[in-house]
């Protein structure tokens, strides 16, 4: 059995490192499962892959503040990289036949570069199945509208795509309603719940003694995700160490700045550090997990994986929300602010007075977030192996076993 799955990476770590969650669990659940992974993340090689794995490194994009798409090191304009990575994609689709074509985000990929397979796929393999694989909100509701119909993703997703998997909750944000989807697209919506993350390598005791934290000490983690925009928030949070002297919380400090961070802001942010004996400041862990795990709170921008981590540690979490070129992060961070799972500051009145009161507050009055749907990934696995399961003949030694498992989850 084969999947295939396209990784849309153009800004940060948020999609590969989601991708890589669903890969992982659903080759732990299906046996004889392989997966294909495309993806231009140019980080893909620092994270640990599980077996039964492999990738193709499609050559990498970048998309900046403005939005605009752009080639990241090659010296190729973006139109022949853009047909680089078209024909890559189109060459493994080809050669590895999929049964199932997992794609993240964009139904043609970036500046259509998907439009090729889809359509051999829909023409030579009929019985390949395409999902799509969207996060809880793309980005305001009239800016998405206008771009599917400018792209006219309602009719490809229409003609083309069997499901669309959506790993967040309609109480949240209605993924369906806020994008006017028509009818037969709406019955092809299946809402999943967002992704638990699962325990880190290591456990809160051990991270503490690393870094030599004393009982009563308070870790706060802060991390900006992949930090390519992560400078304003590292910066401020400095900024505030001057207003902590007379704190009596006995706080500690774990600054990860990205990998993506600039070369120049993140010297820059680790001089400033220098002056503070009770700030860690650390590049990328591929284990955050643990980190969040062990903090007494968390202070970060408002990425889709980042939040589903702190969801999963059910740690407090003050949130400073990119607002460009995207809302994505300003609507979910607001969102679960009104729920109650976490505190926003938007980054408008984003000074180190405002999240240094944040922070004592929260410290003083912790509220973990308890309260929300983190089974994502069980739905993913669920709908990925029923459609995988048509696609099995009767003389396959696990037929049965998926044949029952399928009926059992469409029942239950």
């Amino acid at each position: 059995m084969r999947l295939m799955v396209y990784s849309h990476d153009a800004y940060g770590l948020g999609n590969i490192r989601r991708m890589l969650a669903i890969c992982e669990y659903l080759l732990d659940e299906i046996p004889q499962l392989s997966i294909l992974l495309l993806s231009g993340s140019p980080m893909l090689q620092g994270f640990r892959l599980p077996k039964r794995l492999d990738y193709i490194k499609l050559p990498c994009l970048n998309r900046g503040k403005t939005g605009e798409v752009a080639v990241k090191f090659l010296g190729m304009d973006i139109d022949e990289t853009v047909k680089l990575r078209s024909q890559l994609i189109l060459s493994a689709a080809v050669n590895f036949k999929p049964d199932v074509f997992l794609v993240d985000k964009k139904p043609l990929g970036i500046k259509n570069e998907l439009k090729k397979t889809v359509n051999y796929l829909h023409k030579h393999l009929p019985k390949s199945k395409l999902v799509l694989l969207f996060r809880d909100i793309l980005d305001a509701p009239d800016k998405t509208i206008n771009e599917w119909q400018k792209n006219q993703y309602y009719q490809t997703i229409e003609k083309f795509y069997h499901l669309l998997l959506v790993v967040g909750l309609e109480g949240v944000f209605d993924f369906s309603q806020e994008y006017k989807l028509p009818l037969e697209i709406v019955d092809k919506v299946r809402f999943c719940g967002y992704i638990r993350r699962p325990q880190g390598y290591k456990t809160s005791k051990i991270v503490r003694q690393e870094l030599q934290l004393k009982p009563k000490q308070k870790l706060v983690l802060v991390t900006p995700g992949g930090g390519e925009d992560g400078y304003q928030l590292v910066n401020t949070y400095l900024q505030g160490q001057e207003l902590l002297k007379n704190s009596q919380h006995g706080i500690q400090s774990l600054i990860f700045c990205g990998p993506e961070m600039p070369k120049e802001q993140k010297e820059e942010l680790y001089k400033v550090a220098v002056k503070y004996p009770q700030v860690k400041m650390r590049e990328f862990t591929d284990d955050l997990m643990s980190y969040i795990s062990a903090a007494d709170v968390v202070i970060s921008m408002g990425g889709y994986n980042t939040i589903c981590e702190i969801l999963s540690a059910a740690k407090p979490a003050i949130i400073v929300p990119r607002i460009n070129p995207s809302q994505e992060q300003l609507i979910r961070s607001e969102r679960m602010d009104d729920l109650g799972l976490l505190k926003t500051i938007h980054p408008e009145r984003f000074t180190p007075q405002t999240l240094m009161k944040e922070l004592f507050q929260v410290l003083d009055n912790p509220q973990k977030p308890n309260h929300i749907d983190l089974d994502g990934l069980p739905r993913i696995g669920r709908h990925i192996r029923n459609l995988l399961v048509e696609k099995i003949t009767v003389n396959h030694p696990q037929f049965l076993c998926y044949k029952l498992q399928a009926i059992s989850a469409i029942i239950g």
